[in-house]
């Protein structure tokens, strides 16, 4: 897959440059102030915000945050991530600005060489999620060029993502370069043994990667909600544990597959974490637990058993947490497996993890900073590895 890449653009002086950015970040209260939670995303768009500086372009900056549905709500304006982007950058002027009022114009028709300023939430106009061609065209009329680095967003047909391309020179950014670069290596020709843990609510959401890494992978370990609908297909009773009825047949088809590997215990207990304890799964279809009780993480032995597993791996792929993580009682699953990801990820082994709660969880291994690569991407990710060509890419291939 080859794209047009940023760094191809001979001339980029004095040009205004459209970057289509994901800082779709949590935000919190501190005070009386709304600040950002966590600046991952930030971070990651900095080195193509910095070449664009670098070589001198006027920067304008474009991304959704929430759902607002179409209207403008305080609570979801970027008035929040660019304070924290102006202090990454250490420059002022990153307050975002409504490009269709004639203060937003203003600025931008203003703007000197090497500054920053950012458009407000995107999705504050229903244009932008129904890819309407008037909104598209208008935000490409304040640029001379568009480049994508939303990796995250590029499975959605929205207007910034698939309708200004339509009408500016289209490229992809460092970090959308980098996201296709590593996920494509993955498909094309991953080192083996090559071990993927999938894991989550929805089963839904992922049975086209699992189908797909079937295809490539050696081992495919298994965890989270999702793994309630094989065991409810293969006869067991699983109390108030979430699965999805509509997937069993699925489910019990995939079973067949020698390449799933299933936990072979797990944490039961209730969704408050008052009270748990650690089941075996019998041969026997018997009840692994009953309502009000449910499958909320994957027990020690099956701590073990996928840890011996991924320590004989040299490709690793990680998406989805394995258990309700957020509550300690049900977070052993989740944390064991991702430190020890991390840790041989720090060696030869590669490794890659992707999806905001699974970021979430390895961030609070401490041990972030040893994963090769860390995907901004939940959604786009899982796409992307089903073997898609997603809409945000398409325009942007040479």
């Amino acid at each position: 897959m080859k794209l047009k890449s940023l760094d191809e653009i001979k001339k980029l002086k004095g040009k205004r440059v459209l970057v289509r950015v994901d800082f779709n970040v949590p935000l919190k209260k501190s005070g009386a102030r709304i600040v950002v939670a966590d600046n991952t995303k930030i971070r990651a768009a900095l080195p193509t915000i910095k070449y664009l500086l670098g070589q001198g372009a006027k920067v304008i900056l474009m991304s959704h945050l929430g759902d607002p549905g179409g209207k403008a709500k305080k609570n979801l304006s970027l008035k929040p991530i660019g304070a924290a982007l102006g202090k990454l950058l250490l420059m002022k002027g990153t307050a975002p600005a409504d490009w269709e009022g004639r203060k937003g114009l203003k600025k931008i028709d203003e703007m000197k060489t090497g500054e920053v300023m950012m458009l407000e939430n995107l999705r504050f106009h229903v244009g932008e999620e129904k890819n309407d061609r008037k909104f598209a065209a208008g935000l490409a009329s304040l640029a001379d060029i568009y480049v994508n680095d939303a990796f995250a967003a590029a499975h959605r047909a929205h207007a910034s993502i698939v309708g200004v391309p339509k009408f500016l020179p289209s490229y992809a950014g460092l970090l959308m370069k980098k996201e296709i670069s590593v996920l494509g290596s993955l498909l094309a020709k991953p080192s083996k043994p090559f071990v993927a843990l999938i894991g989550g609510a929805k089963i839904s959401t992922k049975i086209s990667v699992i189908e797909n890494l079937l295809k490539k992978v050696n081992s495919l370990l298994l965890g989270g909600a999702l793994v309630n609908n094989f065991f409810k297909a293969a006869g067991y009773e699983i109390g108030a544990s979430v699965y999805e009825p509509k997937e069993l047949k699925t489910a019990k088809k995939l079973l067949k597959n020698k390449k799933i590997v299933l936990p072979v215990d797990f944490v039961v207990g209730d969704f408050k974490g008052k009270k748990a304890r650690v089941v075996s799964v019998p041969k026997k279809k018997i009840a692994l637990c009953k309502k009000p009780y449910a499958l909320l993480d994957i027990g020690p032995e099956t701590i073990k058993k996928y840890a011996s597993i991924v320590r004989k791996a040299q490709t690793i792929v990680w998406n989805g947490p394995m258990g309700m993580f957020e509550i300690p009682k049900y977070s052993h699953g989740t944390i064991a497996l991702g430190r020890l990801i991390a840790a041989r990820s720090r060696g030869k082994v590669f490794g890659v993890v992707g999806g905001g709660e699974t970021i979430e969880a390895i961030e609070k291994t401490k041990m972030a900073e040893y994963i090769d690569h860390i995907s901004t991407g939940g959604g786009a990710m899982l796409e992307f590895l089903e073997g898609k060509v997603l809409p945000g890419i398409k325009p942007l291939l040479k």
